[in-house]
């Protein structure tokens, strides 16, 4: 076990911390579980609290520019104040819930590039407050959510990129401040008009929201726009549809809608 030493904020000799994640693997709505331990230092520690939270990367566009930020949420503080001696060790276990909102890092049983989520521990000495670096978990599909994405590429589309984005979608209920979109390459049918496909998932408990965004191909003389296409996934009723066919309606529809062919 290698711990780390936090001396940005608690100086040389302070204490130090390793967080170990019993399974790292899980999913939306799912929980993980893991144990934070501490090493004390050359002298006695007032621990303030520990606590644990997901952070992911998300895209933040501020007037005509954009930025990348660690955004910090899920967060749950798993002591109050105790004294940790020199060089003693002391274990806290936690368990923490997965949002049903919390991006994808997996997808096909393969790691999706372009989203990463951790668990960052922090810990408040004496007022001042440090962090370790992220431990990496992977979030696997939901039942639904890979059948979804089977079907597009069943329907010929190909994985391109994802990224998440700081910002709600309009008409729908989001818990967390930003949402993913996993971006596919259109398939050879949709070619012609569209450029890519963006796909973003917001789930609930019971079922889950889809929502779909075309990229138009520009022209000479017009510049692409985007077309929006929304609807409601069951997962009780999720493998009684035929979604290689619903999803070509979805998409035909907002094509022809705007005028993509």
């Amino acid at each position: 076990m290698v711990f780390k030493k936090l001396m940005k904020a608690m100086g040389v000799g302070g204490p130090s911390v390793e967080t170990t994640l019993h399974n790292p693997n899980t999913t939306p709505g799912g929980t993980i579980t893991g144990d934070v331990h501490l090493l004390g230092g050359d002298h006695d520690s007032d621990i303030k609290y520990v606590s644990v939270a997901l952070k992911t990367r998300v895209e933040v566009e501020s007037g005509d520019s954009e930025y990348h930020s660690d955004l910090e949420y899920a967060k749950i503080r798993l002591t109050d104040a105790f004294e940790l001696k020199a060089g003693a060790r002391h274990t806290v276990p936690f368990s923490l819930q997965i949002p049903w909102e919390a991006p994808l890092t997996h997808m096909y049983g393969q790691p999706l590039h372009g989203t990463t989520v951790g668990v960052a521990t922090e810990l408040e000495v004496a007022r001042a407050v440090d962090a370790t670096d992220l431990d990496p978990i992977a979030v696997h599909p939901l039942p639904a959510q890979e059948r979804i994405l089977v079907a597009f590429a069943n329907l010929g589309f190909r994985f391109r990129n994802a990224d998440c984005e700081k910002g709600r979608i309009w008409g729908v209920h989001q818990e967390l401040p930003f949402y993913q979109e996993i971006e596919f390459y259109p398939a050879p049918q949709y070619a012609s008009g569209i450029k890519q496909l963006e796909v973003t998932f917001v789930s609930y408990p019971q079922s889950m929201e889809v929502v779909l965004e075309l990229d138009k191909r520009g022209g000479v003389f017009t510049e692409g726009h985007d077309s929006f296409a929304r609807f409601t996934v069951d997962y009780a009723s999720v493998n009684n549809t035929n979604w290689e066919q619903q999803l070509e309606g979805y998409l035909n529809q907002a094509a022809r809608r705007r005028g993509f062919f």
